[in-house]
């Protein structure tokens, strides 16, 4: 395979909503650029990216996929991300190994708030940006309107180096601003067009951009901007070469427009991504700590072999696939790594560039690029691989908090340990899922980042590893505590012929501030309970506490003192105490005024600004305190406190309520009290659930 210095490599990462069209755009660069010779199409099921059955099957880009190609003698690497809210995970994992975005904005619907999200990581990474408008042929569409929603949501100033000529059904192609030449795209899809004038009914319009396009230029640049006030004649190769600086800086996001659906206006974007984007050598250099101090990190394909892993793929036939991007060094096949992650040396055996789920086999990957090993047993996503001679740990992968939880159980009994084993697997690819057993329910718990999320993990269980699952609403765990001190004696007598048993305890129990758990007090005098009965109390009312007081709930945040008891110098042992000291605590809790408590979470929800009204409505609905409203562009940052109970399905009314356009998160708070109308249902329903058991 043919080798590219690391000056012509391009790494882009495609972003935007669900739904803008990226998987389109990214087949139709591999098909113009001669890399493919067939143009996938999304709705057919047969592009080169989209190869997940569940991607298939649901027409949407479920994990982000690699691909490569040529173009004016440079090599580009393609990450198509996700853009649904869902399996937005892998677009922020896309954006690390990326030097440069290219960002999608749909000329109907214009910048949506997951494209915000993306765009926000973006900047936060300092990637340079390039703007494509797309369906400029669709009913509806106005490139002005998208400029316009651009500036607003998205807090920048678009630079158009390109207008359509003409909209919807009367869209003929594009005028590059710069050469000021008119490109009509042939109706076939091939991608070709032809470059002639711009048309008379355009000039005007086009001169009027131009002009907007070279003052912006010139203003990134003295010696260009002294020239142009001077009244000189900038030239096309000053206004690229200063461009391409001010893009590369990010001080400039130029935009393209055209439909990747009808396969135009794509060559020109490949043109602008070899020509303004940056090369990985001009990027800013990282610099990571160590213990022998500062390293820094450049694309030097002669330095220490960094690299880090930004996507992980379990595949039933090759086993593991770690796709990973240079950041400094060569690696060749048949090699070894560090993880330091781990503190694991790895083999590196076979090396390929991806496309989609095909791989090309090289000997050797060098900075800059992005490639795939097989079979790394200890790596997972985001581990950084090393020479063995050096401890580098690049940061990690940032990964959004799952929003969502459900109970899961096998549908076959016995095949815990078969369902156990296969999740490891699949958390192994998807690291924005959280396994975990809930220690008050009991319940096995899969958290993820939304229902059709857990959905296709479902479905990919049973096709990967052939286990079927069941999923349910979890169970709230609901804690109890008291409300009062109470006092309360446990005598425990039982004579059985030979030894008896005997224990008796006198307890004072008394609530403590939320969040206090559990305390035991000795404050026995005169040795009344001997010193070697008195953990034998605790451990009974240790043990009451998992079994509550009214609804079988764990309780909480009480102390109880051991003030007085009696003993038998024979029949006294410590199961006697122990059973005396769980007897006094029930009785003195059913007297100490119980109270069921509810988990409360903290909700930080980002929405439209015309859907505001209607969420804090909702949120009062579902007794939730609404603590702070943050306004940003177009949009509400609402913070609120809100009973777990009222929550579990909220990734998917929000979702409704908003069509798709709300984001969320949440996170534990404090335990508060349950009102008296629900803590009657909720005990009611706890103690059915008990008599099925």
């Amino acid at each position: 395979m043919k080798e590219f210095k690391i000056a012509q490599l391009r790494n882009v990462a495609i972003i935007a909503h669900g739904g803008a069209g990226k998987t389109t755009l990214a087949e139709c660069m591999l098909f113009d650029s001669g890399h493919v010779t067939r143009l996938g199409k999304v709705d057919e099921g047969n592009t080169c990216l989209d190869f997940d059955p569940d991607e298939i099957k649901r027409k949407i880009t479920i994990s982000a996929a690699v691909g490569y190609c040529e173009w004016n003698n440079h090599r580009i690497n393609i990450i198509d991300t996700p853009g649904y809210a869902n399996f937005i995970a892998d677009t922020k994992a896309g954006l690390r190994a990326a030097d440069a975005a290219l960002v999608i904005v749909s000329a109907i619907s214009g910048v949506k708030v997951q494209t915000e999200k993306v765009w926000e990581w973006a900047v936060e990474l300092a990637l340079p940006r390039l703007i494509f408008v797309n369906k400029i042929d669709r009913e509806r569409a106005s490139f002005e309107r998208a400029l316009g929603d651009i500036e607003q949501n998205l807090k920048i100033t678009p630079l158009p180096i390109q207008i359509p000529m003409g909209a919807e059904q009367k869209f003929q192609g594009v005028i590059d601003l710069l050469s000021m030449k008119a490109c009509f795209f042939k109706n076939d899809g091939s991608g070709k067009f032809e470059k002639k004038d711009v048309p008379s009914e355009f000039e005007a319009e086009a001169k009027k951009y131009r002009g907007k396009l070279v003052e912006a230029i010139a203003e990134t640049n003295d010696d260009l901007l002294n020239k142009y006030l001077d009244g000189g004649e900038l030239t096309a190769d000053e206004l690229v070469k200063v461009l391409r600086e001010a893009t590369v800086t990010s001080r400039l996001v130029p935009v393209l427009c055209g439909s990747a659906l009808q396969n135009t206006g794509i060559q020109p974007i490949l043109d602008a991504i070899v020509s303004y984007l940056p090369s990985p050598l001009e990027r800013h250099v990282l610099e990571i700590d160590t213990d022998k101090g500062k390293i820094k990190l450049t694309a030097d394909e002669n330095g220490p072999y960094v690299a880090q892993v930004f996507k992980t793929v379990v595949d039933q036939h090759i086993g593991k696939l770690s796709i990973f991007r240079v950041f400094s060094g060569t690696l060749g096949s048949d090699t070894n790594v560090y993880n330091p992650n781990r503190n694991k040396s790895e083999r590196i055996g076979h090396l390929s560039f991806l496309e989609g789920k095909n791989q090309t086999g090289v000997n050797r990957i060098k900075a800059g690029d992005i490639a795939a090993a097989v079979k790394l047993k200890d790596t997972l996503t985001g581990d950084t691989l090393c020479a063995e001679n050096i401890d580098i740990q690049l940061p990690p992968i940032d990964f959004p908090k799952p929003v969502i939880s459900y109970a899961i159980k096998p549908k076959n009994k016995g095949e815990e340990d078969k369902v156990s084993l296969a999740f490891h697997r699949i958390l192994e690819e998807d690291p924005s899922l959280d396994l975990h057993r809930d220690e008050d329910t009991h319940e096995l718990l899969v958290a993820g980042m939304g229902q059709v999320h857990l959905e296709v993990i479902v479905d990919k269980l049973k096709r990967k590893f052939g286990v079927d699952v069941l999923m349910s609403t979890p169970h709230v765990p609901y804690r109890e505590t008291i409300r009062k001190p109470a006092k309360a004696q446990g005598k425990y007598k039982k004579q059985t012929g030979g030894h008896g048993q005997y224990g008796d305890a006198w307890l004072e129990i008394e609530p403590l501030p939320r969040g206090s758990g559990f305390e035991f007090v000795d404050k026995v005098v005169g040795g009344v309970v001997p010193r070697q009965y008195i953990p034998a109390v605790e451990k009974g009312i240790a043990e009451s506490l998992h079994n509550g007081i009214i609804g079988n709930f764990p309780v909480v945040d009480l102390r109880a003192i051991l003030y007085d008891g009696s003993y038998h110098p024979v029949d006294s042992s410590e199961m006697a105490f122990k059973i005396a000291g769980s007897m006094a605590f029930k009785k003195a809790a059913a007297e100490a005024n119980p109270v069921i408590l509810e988990p409360i979470m903290n909700v930080e929800i980002t929405v439209p600004e015309d859907a505001m009204g209607e969420i804090i409505g909702d949120l009062n609905s579902r007794r939730g305190r609404v603590s702070g409203v943050e306004p940003r562009a177009n949009s509400q940052n609402i913070h609120a406190l809100v009973p777990m109970a009222e929550m579990l399905q909220y990734a998917n009314d929000l979702r409704s309520m908003t069509s798709e356009r709300g984001l969320f998160s949440m996170s534990f708070s404090h335990y508060d009290e349950v009102p008296t109308h629900l803590s009657e249902r909720i005990i009611a329903e706890a103690q059915k659930e008990q008599g099925k058991e």
